[in-house]
């Protein structure tokens, strides 16, 4: 059930639009920095838990707006919306306890700098609740607590919406529709010339309910397409119940293109266009029950998580593509990577679409649901194994583990801590990677933006 299914048709006026898209905006920015602020509650909760000082939680990054000072913490928001952070004291050791970094470089240096600012966090006495001192199981859970509240709140946000609004069940044998004539792939309404559709030639009507095809019983609505769109041009002994009696019709399937679908979504080629192929169509809907199950959430979320697993693994790849459409080589799909300005874009769409039966709840549904798709990817984009990312420092604490592990079936000392601070380069460099790939999708999202409409 989402946006690009339901939100389409004309927009109203200028100013509803307008005042709608801002809305959709609010509501977006809103959610995100509820999202942001559990993510850091995930980590902090845990570290404090553990004994580590936290000495800031702040949602937001850049200038001040507002903070208060707790006991140890200071709590505030800061200017810019795109994210926020808790600093915990000590995540990097001091010289002393790791090995000695060679050179004299601008990397060394780098590394030697990081190091001297984390140890100049830890106050006087404190060394003991260093981040750093943690057992390796201690610094992973700390870690994992902040992807692991987004991926808590997709699940809660899509099994609210899909239990209270329903979702789609399976299709049955009941005709809720019959069609008039039998149109074009890319085109729905009829218009003269059309040949008339199989189904109306038939005498088909809505309510009728199939249950048998050439004397065979069926039992499915799969059962029954995947029969008759094998059967172009051949005439079919249909068995439907009408008003509660038995009535034999003869249809006889029209050849016809229609789009491939896999998994409720249409297939595309390599280029981005929808893949067609030829087979047998009546032309008749069924009628589709909704159904309000809490399995539903979870098994939206596990689809959710696979594509957007799968956009990780490719990201770099995904990322070209936009930045060939935004260069106007190529076409942008609907199905493309999005920054948080076309998210808000299509937030902003969805509550100015102005469509029949597409009122205020099912609009904030649909908000919902991309809220609750923007924590999985939340969830999923920390999870790479790369620092300054959560996955990142979640390595190096299962490395650690790895080590001590080691080490003790040798009867060896305890090994030195993982030296965070000998990342610092490799974090500068992703980082400097996510901004560069930040801003291509935030400009092509200005210059051709994926529209619902």
């Amino acid at each position: 059930m989402g946006a690009r299914e339901r939100a389409s048709g004309r927009r109203g006026s200028g100013r509803v639009v307008g005042m709608a898209e801002v809305v959709g905006w609010l509501v977006l920015v809103v959610g995100l920095l509820v999202s942001v602020a559990l993510h850091e509650l995930g980590h902090m909760l845990p570290a404090k838990r553990f004994g580590v000082r936290v000495s800031e939680y702040f949602v937001g990054f850049g200038p001040k707006l507002w903070s208060r000072q707790g006991k140890e913490t200071e709590y505030g928001i800061k200017a810019i919306p795109l994210g926020g952070y808790v600093r915990l004291v000590g995540m990097i050791p001091p010289a002393e306890r790791v090995k000695p970094v060679k050179g004299t470089g601008r990397i060394a240096q780098l590394i030697a700098d990081t190091r001297e600012a984390s140890v100049e966090e830890i106050p006087e006495g404190e060394d003991h609740r260093a981040f750093y001192h943690l057992t390796w199981w201690r610094k992973a859970i700390v870690m994992f607590g902040g992807p692991a509240v987004n991926l808590v709140l997709g699940v809660l946000l899509f099994t609210g919406v899909l239990f209270v609004m329903g979702s789609a069940g399976e299709p049955t044998l009941t005709v809720t529709n019959v069609s008039e004539c039998v149109t074009p792939v890319d085109r729905v309404e009829c218009e003269a010339g059309d040949p008339q559709a199989p189904a109306a030639a038939a005498g088909l009507e809505a309510g009728d309910v199939i249950t048998a095809v050439d004397g065979t019983a069926v039992a499915t609505w799969d059962e029954f397409t995947s029969y008759v769109s094998a059967r172009p041009g051949e005439d079919i002994a249909l068995t439907v119940e009408r008003d509660g009696e038995a009535t034999e019709l003869t249809v006889t399937p029209a050849l016809t293109e229609r789009y491939v679908v896999e998994d409720g979504a249409v297939v595309l080629d390599d280029a981005g266009d929808p893949v067609t192929h030829e087979v047998g169509f009546v032309g008749i809907a069924p009628e589709v029950p909704t159904v309000h199950e809490l399995g539903t959430g979870l098994e939206y979320t596990g689809y959710v998580l696979g594509a957007t697993a799968d956009a990780v693994m490719h990201l770099p790849s995904k990322v070209y593509d936009v930045a060939l459409a935004a260069a106007g080589v190529q076409e942008r799909t609907t199905d493309s990577l999005m920054s948080v300005v076309g998210v808000g874009r299509v937030a902003g769409e969805i509550s100015a679409a102005d469509v029949d039966g597409y009122g205020i709840g099912a609009k904030v549904a649909d908000m919902l649901m991309i809220l609750g798709s923007l924590n999985i990817a939340l969830f999923a984009f920390n999870m790479i194994p790369l620092v300054p990312l959560d996955g990142g420092h979640i390595a190096s604490a299962v490395w650690q583990g790895i080590k001590n592990g080691w080490a003790r079936l040798r009867g060896l000392p305890r090994p030195a801590p993982v030296d965070v601070a000998r990342m610092m380069p490799l974090a500068y460099g992703v980082f400097a990677l996510l901004l560069v790939m930040g801003a291509i999708l935030i400009y092509a999202d200005i210059v051709v933006p994926v529209s619902v409409v």
